[in-house]
């Protein structure tokens, strides 16, 4: 059976509580004695390694002590999200760095949006690192794989969803922005931003008023900015 490896304590304890099967887990001794979760009922037996092991099995030390076998991480339909009643969707163009990514999907996951929309080529995709990176939140939070994501927005949006790129450039700032309905927010990587093609798929372009001298954000503060935002108009 195909699996997938999650390292970690937050993105294994995310991971066995979330709908993907767990199918092993390895922990050593101080993991065991240090969290609890780990020998709770109806979790799968966890098997004592020493930490050489674990390190050895995922390539890095940053495994904090416990890795877990999963089945396979599973991709949602991105023109579903899409088609959700008033959708909250985040788009990334080009994110490579999984730690960006990851990041984008635990603020995501926390202000409740529908999910996160990736390119199949040019970026990040749900891997072991991104699953950490999140603390477990890819593990709550549809993510879904898109072959052209100029055309997807091109394609997704209309009526029930409106598309906000986000751009420094934008004379609309953050606060005169309509976050009402539906909407998908579309955020380059840091230092090449929307590629031309993709920022002509949305509807507008919205700025981050910095008060600072740096003239830019994080690519996952500036998302987790923007969706909490949208999160505030919405309950308002």
């Amino acid at each position: 059976m195909t699996s997938e490896q999650v390292y970690g304590r937050n993105a294994v304890r995310e991971a066995l509580r979330g709908p993907r099967a767990v199918l092993e887990v390895w922990a050593t001794e101080r993991a065991l004695a240090g969290e609890p979760w780990l020998r709770e009922p109806g979790a799968p037996r966890v098997q004592a390694k020493p930490e050489r092991v674990l390190t050895e099995a995922v390539r890095t030390r940053d495994h904090q002590g416990v890795v877990a076998r999963c089945e396979p991480y599973r991709y949602a339909d991105a023109y579903e999200l899409a088609s959700a009643g008033e959708p909250l969707l985040v788009c990334l163009d080009q994110v490579t760095d999984p730690h960006n990514l990851g990041a984008v999907c635990r603020s995501a996951e926390g202000a409740g949006a529908t999910g996160v929309i990736v390119p199949a080529h040019g970026a990040a995709r749900v891997t072991p690192a991104v699953c950490r990176a999140s603390a477990g939140a890819v593990e709550h939070l549809a993510v879904a794989v898109v072959p052209n994501l100029a055309r997807y927005l091109t394609e997704a949006k209309g009526p029930g969803l409106w598309v906000w790129g986000a751009a420094a450039d934008s004379d609309i700032g953050l606060w005169e922005a309509d976050f009402d309905g539906g909407i998908a927010l579309v955020l380059g990587a840091e230092g090449k931003g929307l590629r031309p093609l993709v920022r002509r798929a949305c509807d507008q372009i919205v700025s981050i008023p910095l008060a600072g001298k740096v003239d830019s954000l994080n690519v996952s503060v500036a998302a987790a900015v923007l969706l909490y935002e949208a999160k505030r108009r919405r309950a308002a």
